[in-house]
């Protein structure tokens, strides 16, 4: 039995491939609705953390917030101590190397391996099973657990330190956030030059400017205003400070990773938090007066 806590965006598909590789589920969130949407594909229910903690030997989660977290992992470890199967648990949630190292310390003291394990490539990757997975902790449990992770993507051994994958993940994140965010601005101010956003695409895209925002995410959510891309813009916001603070934690500069976070800040007071990520191209877009979008909708605002 595999024990999967956190069904939101990302953990729902996650727990379906999972599923669909004919892994027997044992599942928890907060919320029942989706708990019912786990149900159908077979996945037994649980009421608590605990709950999962007593049926499964390996427990996975994904959770939007280092409070929930620490919050699970303390609910593991205290059902372990009285008596609940877990051996073995894998966090696919982006939360920094210190609480990583913190979930580390709790779970080690009740005699359970901990990796962390944060996830990249969006809802689209979760579906597909094609998830960059960054791994870090004791190299025996990645081994143990690597087929496991294989039905969720590729999986990427990065040190049996705790946390290190985190770094590496708000290392990959500030990058996505920092292309998103230049594709956005370079767009906006083609359109109010009167270039077309489509071919402004297909020429970033066939030269040196390509980012995968030009690529993917441009193309999929902005052009044609859906903005259903698949990650939260508060997630993203959340990714950016945890950068800035390891960052600050190591003494580097961080001119650049400042800039872009104050873009990503602006857009997260502007679109609120439960917006799609790609919205920040609708903050350049209100002050140029522009709309980025098919042919037909590039209008002066």
């Amino acid at each position: 039995m595999i024990g999967f806590i956190g069904l939101g965006n990302m953990g729902l598909p996650m727990a379906g491939r999972l599923a669909a590789a004919g892994r027997e589920l044992v599942v928890y969130d907060t919320r029942g609705e989706v708990i019912n949407r786990a149900s159908k594909f077979g996945a037994h229910a649980a009421s608590s953390p605990q709950q999962v903690a007593d049926r499964a030997e390996i427990v996975l989660a994904s959770l939007p917030s280092l409070q929930a977290s620490s919050a699970v992992v303390e609910a593991v470890a205290e059902a372990v101590a009285g008596g609940a199967n877990t051996k073995l648990f894998i966090d696919l949630s982006t939360v920094g190397s210190a609480v990583a190292q913190r979930n580390h310390t709790t779970l080690q003291a009740r005699g359970v391996a901990a990796l962390d394990a944060p996830v990249s490539g969006g809802v689209g990757g979760a579906s597909q099973g094609s998830l960059a997975i960054m791994v870090s902790g004791p190299r025996a449990a990645f081994d143990a657990a690597e087929a496991l992770l294989d039905e969720l993507g590729r999986p990427v051994f990065v040190s049996e330190k705790p946390g290190a994958a985190q770094t590496m993940k708000l290392v990959n994140n500030l990058m996505a956030a920092t292309t998103l965010a230049a594709t956005a601005e370079v767009m906006v101010m083609g359109v109010k030059a009167g270039l077309d956003p489509q071919v402004m695409i297909d020429v970033l895209n066939a030269g040196s400017g390509g980012t995968h925002a030009s690529r993917d995410k441009f193309p999929k959510a902005v052009l044609p205003r859906t903005f259903d891309y698949g990650f939260a813009t508060g997630l993203m916001v959340k990714d950016v400070r945890l950068y800035l603070d390891e960052a600050g934690a190591l003494g580097l500069p961080s001119q650049l990773a400042d800039a872009v976070a104050a873009l990503w800040e602006s857009t997260l007071r502007d679109q609120g938090p439960e917006s799609d990520f790609t919205s920040i191209v609708k903050v350049l877009e209100s002050a140029a007066g522009v709309t980025v979008g098919a042919s037909e909708e590039v209008v002066e605002q």
